[in-house]
């Protein structure tokens, strides 16, 4: 049996390390824990002849243990653990007859524990497995047990007390629950499995059907399941992470620089060169690839001629270019058309120089 435990212990605690997610356990820690201890009958040898298949049962009976460790934050930890379980004989079975027994056993020793906690997706709670090894006391007090049997040469009573100690090993499965509102601390609960190595052997007094004599009293099969409520507290807890900040919505793209066309007109004209037409055209096809709130086409003159002249000029210059960009499929209620005459000249002349620049409609794709 121990080495099927054994076996089973180290197999989900491999399977733990390949398909779970540690909960980050980081730095010192204690625990305490109490429950309930279940000692499995123990096999029981009275003196040179024992009755063959005589049995000790039990009660079942308190537990405490209490334990300091460290966790590395990747879910291993390991920890030194005390603890102490006791259980009240309440059956002694040999051969024949009724049978009555009394006294106790105590189990005390310490434990080195490795620990592999385990994250399942689920904040509330989180599993966990380990197995320890150590060293422990067992105790008898007053133990003993009676039968009615009545067979010559083989003892039907004994009684016995002493302690005795033995290299132990235990295996663990629990799940910790953490407590939100108390960072670092988790309430716990366990199943364990503990055992010894080794029969225990106890000086006693036997009772025979001839006589009472001194022997020695052993017993084996010394086997434990307990169950354990408790309380595990990380000393130095990590921060809560900070909050997530607040959503920052996105800035508004910034709006795209105007785009200007320039269409130059031959002196005193306003009709369009077929260069200016070459311009129309791309001016209009770029209205129909960039986002556009309205075209505004401006008509200038050069400072030649007089300025109400100039002005009906630029206005008619502008209406060319109103009318190519309709025809180059721009819709006519997108365009907004104005004459300037000779103010904003590009280049700055004196009165009556026919600078070519200056005569010029600007398509502007706002």
């Amino acid at each position: 049996m121990i080495r099927r435990v054994l076996l089973a212990c180290a197999a989900l605690t491999a399977l733990a390390a390949q398909v779970a997610f540690a909960q980050p356990v980081s730095g010192p820690y204690i625990s305490l824990g109490g429950g309930i201890n279940y000692l499995q009958d123990e096999r029981v040898n009275v003196g040179p002849n024992p009755a063959t298949g005589s049995k000790l049962g039990f009660e079942i009976g308190p537990q405490g243990v209490g334990a300091a460790g460290y966790g590395f934050g990747n879910g291993f930890r390991v920890e030194l653990e005390g603890n102490w379980r006791q259980n009240n004989a309440n059956g002694y079975n040999a051969p024949g007859g009724e049978y009555f027994s009394g006294g106790k056993q105590q189990n005390y020793g310490g434990m080195l524990n490795g620990i592999f906690d385990m994250d399942v997706g689920a904040s509330w709670i989180y599993p966990y497995v380990g197995v320890g090894a150590g060293y422990s006391w067992t105790k008898w007090e007053q133990l003993g047990g009676l039968t009615t049997a009545n067979v010559p040469g083989s003892p039907y009573g004994f009684i016995a007390s002493g302690t005795q100690g033995f290299f132990a090993y235990q295996a663990l499965f629990g799940v910790s629950l953490p407590v939100s509102y108390v960072p670092g601390l988790s309430v716990t609960a366990e199943y364990r499995f503990f055992s010894v190595v080794g029969d225990s052997s106890y000086p006693g007094t036997a009772l025979s059907v001839d006589h009472v004599y001194a022997t020695r009293i052993s017993a084996s099969t010394d086997y434990n399941h307990s169950g354990l409520i408790g309380l595990r507290y990380e000393l130095f807890p990590p921060a809560p992470p900070p909050p997530p900040p607040a959503a920052v919505p996105p800035p508004a793209p910034a709006p795209e620089a105007a785009r200007t066309y320039l269409v130059f007109f031959d002196w005193d004209r306003a009709d369009l060169t077929e260069r200016a037409r070459q311009i129309v055209a791309e001016a209009a096809q770029a209205s129909t690839h960039v986002q556009t709130t309205r075209i505004e086409v401006n008509g200038y003159t050069d400072l030649s001629g007089t300025p109400s002249y100039n002005q009906q000029l630029s206005v008619r210059r502008a209406k060319s270019v109103e009318t190519e960009l309709v025809r180059d499929g721009v819709a006519a209620s997108e365009i907004a058309i104005k004459g300037f005459g000779e103010s904003n000249p590009l280049v700055q002349t004196a009165k009556g120089v026919r600078e070519p620049q200056n005569r010029r409609v600007e398509i502007i794709l706002r």
